[in-house]
């Protein structure tokens, strides 16, 4: 990557064209201006048959300025810095400011490149390209501008496994705020290639990158979560964060009830609809208050018997060939 920057102070990556695609637009382009050479030239000369030489001559020399010189100097100002060659390649010609090149970046260029690429057959600007750190020929470096490649292979991104059912929602109150970039991309890194690494690797990674989460959180892991389902359960935590931050400010969504609309368009009655509950957790949660000490059963609230509220909670708790596959295993 080479970064550029720009008039407003903007840092760009840019990837500068090697020696080889450049040589191959050029090329291309060389074949195509010659093709269209050999046709006009031979029009002319069937058409100025009746001339003497030196008309002859001055006409052959017109010729091959105006479509040797002039033709990719007008293509590459009309298109931006993109010839034939270039579109083919996926190379662009721009300013050294990462902008877009204009008639005199274009004029300059070619009027060097017929020294260094048609009059010594390319070795001057093979030579210079070599050399210079961002591959520019001497055209580009007296025209201030750089070749660049249009198009980047896309890096292919991994799947995150998602956390187990029975961690759903026990890390909502987390503080997430004092976490780095830097060390999300790596617990994602991890999580993403977590199957193709070593066991004893892999589980010694996972449990580097939960100290350090943990570190960040000021919350420890609670005991006898594996350290790769904590992770994927707080990166789950956080991706529903930014969701819910994204979708803020957005339009609420919901169904309107029976009725008119008022006179502002909004249906009467119009009830929005509430965001889905978390899903509760799959292991046995147990909420329980003291009887009274009466012994009577019962709360006193404002000299009325209340019901008694000390209860056991059960959840709903699946077989192991039931829960989705994600990768880690619940605790025992």
């Amino acid at each position: 990557m080479s970064e550029l920057v720009t008039g407003e102070a903007v840092a760009l990556e840019l990837r500068p064209a090697r020696l080889p695609s450049r040589a191959l637009a050029v090329l291309l382009d060389l074949v195509v201006a010659m093709i269209a050479y050999i046709v006009v030239t031979i029009g002319l000369v069937a058409s100025t048959a009746a001339l003497d030489e030196a008309a002859q001559t001055a006409l052959s020399i017109a010729t091959f300025v105006l479509l040797l010189v002039g033709a990719p100097i007008a293509v590459e100002t009309l298109s931006h810095g993109r010839s034939l060659g270039k579109m083919a390649c996926g190379l662009r010609v721009v300013r050294d400011d990462g902008g877009p090149i204009r008639f005199r970046h274009a004029l300059v260029r070619g009027g060097i490149g017929v020294i260094e690429i048609l009059m010594t057959f390319g070795v001057i600007a093979c030579v210079a390209s070599l050399v210079s750190a961002r591959g520019r020929r001497l055209g580009d470096v007296f025209a201030g501008t750089l070749v660049v490649r249009e198009r980047v292979p896309v890096a292919r991104t991994g799947f995150v496994p998602p956390p187990p059912p029975w961690l759903a929602g026990r890390f909502s109150g987390l503080d997430l705020s004092a976490v780095p970039d830097g060390l999300w991309l790596a617990i994602r890194q991890y999580l993403t290639r977590m199957q193709q690494l070593d066991p004893q690797v892999g589980s010694a990674m996972a449990e580097r990158l939960a100290g350090d989460l943990a570190g960040r959180t000021g919350s420890p892991a609670p005991q006898g979560v594996p350290p790769a389902a904590y992770l994927a359960a707080v990166v789950q935590e956080r991706q529903a964060r930014d969701a819910r931050r994204a979708f803020a400010n957005g339009s609420a969504v919901g169904a309107p009830a029976a009725g008119g609309a008022s006179a502002s368009g909004v249906p009467t009655g119009y009830v929005p609809s509430a965001a889905p509950p978390a899903a509760p957790p799959s292991y046995p949660a147990y909420v329980a208050q003291a009887a009274p000490a009466d012994g009577s059963g019962a709360n006193q609230v404002g000299g009325q018997p209340e019901a008694p509220v000390s209860r056991r909670i059960e959840a709903h708790e699946t077989s192991p060939a039931d829960r989705p596959a994600t990768g880690f295993v619940p605790p025992a």
